[in-house]
Order: structure tokens, then C-alpha cells, then sequence
């Protein structure tokens, strides 16, 4: 049997993104292009990511990308098994920008269309890097997701644990923003924790202890704003002591609610329980560290993918797309975009588990 070809395509924030990936039929994969375009100095001056200026931007280079990707794969549409593209969750008009792409590029070359989870995508990248089996757990730590999942298959996740208030990724930036030191928050707060003393400020460290491996990284982001209020006006080395803080806090709230999961992980005997880390935050070093101290002492392995593939991309959504294809999962030229889309469709939401009262 030959390999699968396939185009994938990703639009679901500020990334846009086309890549070929081959899946060979004993489930090995290359990347054979992967090429993105960062928006990352349209949304600067805003300190975060503008919906509408995301939406535009995906429009106007989403085409060449795509010529892009064949070229750099050297492939033709001809060649292709199927297209793979985002259907979600992410903000609805770059999700269209990229879906209806797919769909169009589908239908005038004759092939099957496969409407990737973009979460599906981080959850199935490390049997691209590292040829993983299944079971594997999976926390997914990004500016709009962190969450703990079982990963048993392509297609069958179970969520362990959620955050009940803010991703850590949007805790990195609000504090960036914060203490103004620009976007994409998480690098720069990174980059100033290096200088920093951790223990200067007292931060609190949210649910540590707590038998369910859930998250709440909202009254964190709140101690940061008050220590910076009594510190003001803030010296460089003021800045570069809240970020260590910061920074250590997290660290310290992440390993703990991941050594829960890993307690409640049943793995087949003689296998190594294995955690992969995957979205934006995946790339911070001090957190890494923590988590791969916290599976050494378990027996456990780590697994990270590399950088460019723990943000977005479109190799990942190729690659989520060629395991489909390879199990005859594949959708119509009417799969919807979807602005929600959890992994595991059972799970009940706890957004908002964290605030007196809330509805979820």
C-alpha cells in the first residue's frame, strides 16, 4: 500500500497555516512542508488577538500558502488523498476562512474532505513525532485551553481534568499585559522570569491538593495584579521578580494536578505511563522542567513535540486528518464550523465552577 497524502489546513486564531503530511500504512508519519503565517504584529498593538483582523488576514494568505505547501511537498492536487481542514473550535470567522478553503479545494479536485478537531490535532501530534501508542495522557495547555485527557485512540478521549476559570495560557498573557511587556505574553514573561528572584512574592498556588486534577489560574492572575499594585511604581527587577513568581506558582500548580492524573492513569502492564504536552505553553522551559522531575519520579515519560508543533500549524491538522482518513472517517461538503467543540462531547463544562453561583 502506498502512503496517504495529505493537505491540511489551519485558521483557528492567529495562525494561518498549510502543510502535507504522509501517514505510511504501519501508522509512521512525515511532514513533508509545513508553512505558517504568524499575524503576530497585526494584533501587537492590541495586546492580544483582534477576531476581525484575524478573520481578514487568514483571507488574504490563505491561498498562497496552500500553493505553498504543494510546492515546497512537491505534490499536486492530483496527488493528494484527501484535505483536511480546522472545523473548529476556535474564532468562527478564521475557522470558516480556512474551512471553506478546504471544502472548495476538496470539491474542484475530486477529493474527500476530513473536518479536523483542532484539539484532535495537538491530542494526535506526538505519534507523528515520536510514534506514540495509544493510551497516552495529554495536557493541553494553551491561551484558551488547559485540560488534562486520556487519549485512547483517534476519536476517543476522556476528559481527566479542566480548568474551572482562565487558561493558563490567557493567566501568561493578562500578566504580560499587565506588567506591559507586550505580546505574545507567555515568551516575554518567560524571558523576564530568567532574572527574577521566585520566592520575592508570596503567590498563591490554586487547588494544589485537591483530589480532582482540575485548574484555576484566575485568582492567581489577580495576587499578580495586587503584588504589582503595592510594589508600584515597578523597577525592571520588580517586573522580573513577579514574573518568577508567576512562573513558579504555575509550575507548581501544573505538577501537582498532573501528578493526580497520573495517579487515576491505568496503563497495560509493561507499558510506561507517558504524559505529552501539547498548545502554546508547552514551550516554556521552567514548566517542562517541572513536569518532567514530576514523571521521572512517577516511572513515567515525557513527551514533548517540537516548538513550531506545539503551536499552531498545519502539519498537525494534516496529521489528525491522515489518521481519519487511514480509519474511513471522513466528512461531507456540509461539516459545520464550530466555535465549541470539545474532545470528549460527554464531559459536563466547569467553566465557572470557580465563581459563587455561576451557571454552566
Amino acid at each position: 500500500m502506498a502512503d496517504l497524502l495529505v493537505l491540511g489546513l489551519e485558521s483557528s486564531c492567529d495562525e494561518t497555516a498549510a502543510a502535507v503530511v504522509a501517514r505510511s500504512p504501519d501508522g509512521r508519519g512525515r511532514i513533508l512542508s509545513n508553512c505558517v503565517f504568524s499575524q503576530i504584529e497585526e494584533h501587537a498593538a492590541f495586546g492580544g488577538v483582534v477576531p476581525e483582523i484575524a478573520a481578514r488576514a487568514h483571507v488574504e494568505v490563505m491561498d498562497g500558502l496552500v500553493r505553498a505547501a504543494l510546492d515546497d511537498a512537491g505534490v499536486r492536487l492530483a496527488d493528494l488523498d484527501a484535505i483536511a481542514a480546522t472545523a473548529g473550535p476556535g474564532l468562527i470567522g478564521g475557522v470558516l476562512v480556512g474551512l471553506m478553503t478546504g471544502k472548495a479545494i476538496a470539491y474542484a479536485a475530486g477529493k474527500p474532505l476530513v473536518a479536523v478537531n483542532h484539539l484532535e490535532g495537538h491530542a494526535l501530534t506526538a505519534r507523528l513525532t515520536h510514534e506514540l501508542d495509544f493510551p497516552y495522557l495529554l495536557l493541553l495547555v494553551s491561551g484558551g485551553h488547559s485540560q488534562l485527557l486520556r487519549v485512547d485512540g483517534v476519536g476517543r478521549y476522556r476528559r481527566v481534568g479542566t480548568t474551572i476559570d482562565d487558561a493558563l495560557g490567557e493567566a501568561f498573557d493578562k500578566t504580560a499585559k499587565l506588567l506591559q511587556l507586550g505580546y505574545p505574553g507567555g515568551p516575554a514573561v518567560e524571558r523576564q522570569a530568567l532574572s527574577g528572584h521566585p520566592d520575592r512574592f508570596h503567590l498563591p498556588r490554586p487547588l494544589i491538593g485537591r483530589k480532582e486534577p482540575n485548574f484555576s489560574f484566575s485568582g492567581l492572575k489577580t495576587a499578580v495584579r495586587l503584588e504589582a499594585e503595592a510594589a508600584a511604581p515597578l523597577s525592571p527587577q520588580d517586573v522580573a521578580d513577579l514574573c518568577a513568581a508567576f512562573q513558579a506558582a504555575a509550575a507548581d500548580v501544573v505538577a501537582d494536578r498532573v501528578g493526580i492524573a497520573l495517579a487515576g492513569f491505568e496503563v497495560p502492564d509493561g507499558v510506561t505511563p507517558t504524559l505529552v504536552v501539547a498548545g502554546g505553553v508547552a514551550a516554556n522551559q521552567a514548566i517542562r522542567a517541572r513536569l518532567d522531575a514530576a514523571l521521572t519520579a512517577r516511572g513515567g515519560r515525557l513527551v514533548v513535540p517540537p516548538g513550531n508543533l506545539c503551536t499552531d500549524n498545519g502539519a498537525m491538522i494534516a496529521w489528525a486528518g491522515a489518521e481519519r482518513l487511514a480509519l474511513g472517517l471522513l466528512d461531507g461538503l456540509d461539516a459545520v464550523a464550530r466555535p465549541r467543540w470539545p474532545l470528549d462531547a460527554s464531559a459536563e463544562p466547569l467553566v465557572g465552577h470557580g465563581r459563587l453561583g455561576a451557571k454552566v
